[in-house]
């Protein structure tokens, strides 16, 4: 049957679900609009089946169908109405439509009691029975025909939440549990009751219950103080994260609040210290706040004569509502406080209430501790601890299913640690988390400056860990430790204090326009952050490349989901680690391990993501950008591959022209997007410049990148390695000389020797594709035929980077002109900073990195 599920609650849910378990077609949920940002449950679970979902505020005006929602309803072809705990009032143009009409859940014994509250007429009468109705609707209050009806016994001491656990809620669905369960199923008995009944259990001899549960990670570990929960395989542990319980599975969850029977709320973290937080001494300024504040608690609660500072908000007749009044009026009198709900539910009498909002103003308001789950390994001197699962949401977690894969070591070709692989229903749920951050949160409300602020600590902490950073972007990437250290991580830490800066400077602009007079008119610019960022970084500067294109989403106040290559992901998910130490909120960064096809591909794809930054071949960059198109139009900013040429004049600095010509191609092990893929040397200096450079290759040491002497690691994974010979191959076959190189070095690990090819003409494939790689492409000009050389130089789909050596200035000016480059060094080469924009054009992409302009 075709059935329409008018209802709300995880009252709802169950009976949506049931009734698809018995094989009916569920053509349309209709439930209420969010709360506080929070979907309905019954709209979540159909939402994920792919149903239809409708959130109308309302289904009538002034006692009349609202003709617009009475026509989308219509429209589903429902031939029954099934309305499970529905809150609203539905017109009878609705309840007649379908063929089968509409059925009802009534939680009484019809027709003993009718309306809202017939749970409660029910032991208010002292009834001996209670039950539940299903009815046929009519347009009487509660008086159509009986369909059935289930009785239970009324006991003596039974009470409206004991007998909905007891008996009505459908299908056994209680609010107690039975705690000898695995984790996820105590998961989700209490995230599936975390507002009615609520889950509790009797903890120490009075009812506690629990609210805000999230499964934890295998492995994940915390020291705290053990906690009986009768029935537990386990007695639970009270950290600083909140109470972590145990399933009889070995696995945990983590439980952040509880309440007790008196209403009042605590941090689970607080459970053995609850009351025992030292007093902070105000200052005259916060006397004056804690009386304003006094003046509010006194206007919500009428009946209290006078408000002392043992005044509970909640036992002097505060309700759910006066906590909104009251976290908006701190909002008025302390913009600087940001309040939520659940802070008032926790600090209910008057003293703990201004020592919370006091700790808050002052930034000394508890922090969660975060779990870790820590690959550890003693390398390089030091002890390295490296997270290696999905960050998202502020938290580290498994992907779906726990799926990982190993990363390499390009050393040795040994596995370093098993990584979490995220799936696309990971990416939604980050894409989610940062949505929510970007307009719900803490994010979307702290000013520029407070931005600047963190991306400053961001900075710090990323130095403070610099030798840890650079140690695992060594052992991860094969980059020289030293290199790295300094380049990798260095210009890291640089990025994100540079762009710090520029948080409480980007500004819009003023517009005279023709219709000033005689109204005066006024127009202006403003520059908003766009949303949620997805970026999708390449393996060569894993760490440098997710600083270039973070720092200046986050300053501008975006949100970022970002995926780091596959092959490279550790110094990611170690900056994700210290982010969260540096305060940023959950949701605003989220670093997504996995494989471009899915997760690259499914950020292309979001409809909720409205930026993607991709650093990689020209082939995916072409694949994203088309994705983009067709999702949703999202903006692109593309840095694709290069071949960028590097002209030597016979006027050069000899020796800076080959010290910078080695570095423009082996620096980085060739692993550089500006690499010099091409170099044009003048045919009169050509065969001195080539024996300087062979004579400096291989003066090179090739080994381990840990070691301080080594100046040549290893390539970055074996794939690589294999395009590598493959390429050199090709080389030699076309007609090119092999000077150096062009084959593996025998040892494990995946090294590739230093290799130099001359004699090479523009139609080799060696002349026209990227290497990637430590491969120096050397080709003559004619003495004094510059535009001819320039034409060689621009005769390729790239633009990224180039150069020139000459020490005629006029020459190099003109060159710089004519190369068709996003950047053009002059007599040097690989000179990047974060002021300075980057970025190509042509096949090399668009939009810029780093820099004002960025």
């Amino acid at each position: 049957m075709r059935i329409a599920v008018i209802g709300q609650s995880v009252f709802g849910l169950e009976v949506y679900k049931e009734l698809r378990k018995e094989g009916h077609t569920i053509v349309g949920v209709f439930t209420i609009p969010d709360k506080d940002g929070k979907a309905d449950p019954l709209g979540v679970e159909a939402e994920k089946d792919g149903v239809n979902v409708f959130k109308f505020p309302r289904w009538r005006l002034k006692g009349k169908g609202i003709p617009e929602v009475v026509q989308v309803y219509k429209a589903t072809g429902a031939e029954l109405n099934v309305m499970p705990f529905c809150s609203q009032f539905i017109p009878m143009e609705v309840i007649d439509h379908p063929a089968h009409g509409s059925i009802i859940y009534h939680p009484s014994l019809l027709p003993r009691h009718r309306g809202a509250s017939a749970i409660n007429w029910t032991l208010i009468h002292g009834d001996k029975k209670g039950g539940f109705t299903v009815f046929w609707a009519d347009d009487g209050l509660d008086t159509g025909p009986i369909l059935l009806q289930r009785e239970c016994d009324v006991e003596p001491d039974d009470t409206v939440n004991t007998i909905y656990k007891r008996f009505l809620f459908p299908e056994g669905v209680k609010g107690t549990i039975d705690w000898n369960q695995s984790a996820q199923v105590l998961h989700n008995w209490i995230r599936g009751n975390d507002k009615v009944p609520g889950a509790w259990a009797e903890v120490d001899g009075q009812k506690v219950t629990f609210y805000g549960s999230s499964l934890l990670d295998s492995g994940a570990t915390a020291i705290g103080q053990p906690l009986e929960i009768p029935g537990a395989s386990q007695p639970g542990l009270v950290s600083k994260a909140g109470l972590m319980l145990f399933g009889n599975d070995g696995k945990a969850l983590l439980v952040k609040n509880l309440q007790f029977e008196d209403g009042k709320m605590i941090a689970a973290a607080r459970y053995f210290s609850s009351g025992s937080c030292a007093s902070v001494e105000l200052t005259e300024e916060e006397k004056a706040f804690a009386e304003q504040m006094r003046g509010v608690w006194k206007s919500i609660l009428t009946n209290v004569d006078a408000i002392e500072d043992s005044t509970d908000f909640f036992k002097s007749g505060a309700a759910s509502m006066d906590v909104v009044r009251l976290v908006e009026e701190v909002k008025l009198r302390a913009s600087g406080c940001q309040l939520q709900n659940e802070d008032v539910y926790m600090n209910t009498t008057f003293q703990d209430f201004i020592q919370m909002c006091v700790r808050k103003l002052r930034g000394e308001d508890d922090e969660e501790e975060l779990v870790v789950d820590y690959v550890e390994k003693n390398i390089n001197n030091m002890t390295i601890r490296m997270p290696h699962q999905l960050f998202v949401n502020g938290e580290f977690v498994d992907a779906e299913g726990g799926k990982t894969y190993k990363t390499i070591n390009p050393t040795d070709g040994t596995a370093i640690c098993d990584v979490s692989l995220a799936q696309s229903s990971d990416v939604d749920r980050a894409v989610a988390a940062a949505k929510e951050a970007f307009e719900e949160g803490e994010w979307g409300k702290i000013n520029p400056r407070d931005r600047g602020r963190l991306l400053y600590k961001l900075a710090d902490l990323m130095e403070e860990h610099q030798e840890e950073l650079a140690t695992i972007e060594s052992m991860d990437s094969g980059a020289v430790y030293t290199l790295a250290l300094k380049t990798h991580v260095g210009m890291s830490i640089q990025t994100f204090r540079y762009f710090a800066g520029w948080c409480d400077k980007i500004q819009g602009c003023t517009i005279p326009i023709n219709q000033a007079r005689p109204n005066r008119n006024l127009t202006f610019t403003k520059k908003e952050p766009i949303g949620v960022c997805a970026i999708v970084i390449p393996w060569n500067y894993p760490l440098m490349m997710l600083a270039w294109k973070t720092a200046a989403c986050l300053a501008a106040g975006n949100t970022v989901v970002l995926k780091p290559a596959q092959v490279t992901p550790l110094t990611a998910m170690k900056f994700a680690e210290l982010a969260a130490r540096a305060g940023f909120p959950k949701g605003v960064i989220n670093i997504l391990p996995g494989s471009g096809a899915l997760v690259g591909q499914r950020l292309s794809d979001h409809p909720d993501v409205r930026k993607l930054g991709f650093t990689g071949s020209t082939e995916i960059g072409k694949h994203i950008m088309k994705s983009c198109a067709v999702s949703n139009v999202k903006k692109v900013s593309l840095e694709l591959g290069g071949k960028s040429p590097l002209i030597i004049f016979s006027d050069c600095d000899m020796d800076k022209a080959v010290r910078m010509g080695l570095s423009a191609v082996f620096f980085n092990k060739g692993e550089n997007c500006i690499a010099a893929g091409r170099l044009f040397v003048e045919e009169n200096i050509h065969d001195q410049y080539v024996k300087r450079v062979v004579e400096e290759v291989k003066k090179m040491k090739i080994g381990d990148p840990l070691d301080r002497s080594t100046d040549h690691g290893p390539q970055n994974h074996k794939a690589h390695l294999d395009k590598l010979v493959e390429y050199c191959q090709t080389g030699v076959r076309e007609g090119a000389t092999l000077v150096c190189g062009g084959k593996q070095v025998s040892r494990p690990g995946f090294f590739f020797e230093p290799t130099i090819f001359t004699d090479v003409q523009d139609h080799m494939f060696i002349a026209i594709e990227e290497s990637f790689g430590p491969v120096m492409i050397l080709s003559k000009f004619k003495s004094g035929d510059v535009d001819e050389v320039l034409r060689r130089a621009n005769a390729t789909e790239y633009g990224l980077a180039s150069g020139v050596f000459t020490r005629d200035i006029s020459k190099a000016l003109y060159v710089s002109e004519k190369l068709n480059a996003g950047t053009v060094f002059v007599n040097t080469y690989n000179k990047t900073d974060v002021a300075a924009p980057f970025g190509g054009f042509k096949q090399s992409g668009f939009g810029k990195d780093l820099g004002k302009t960025c």
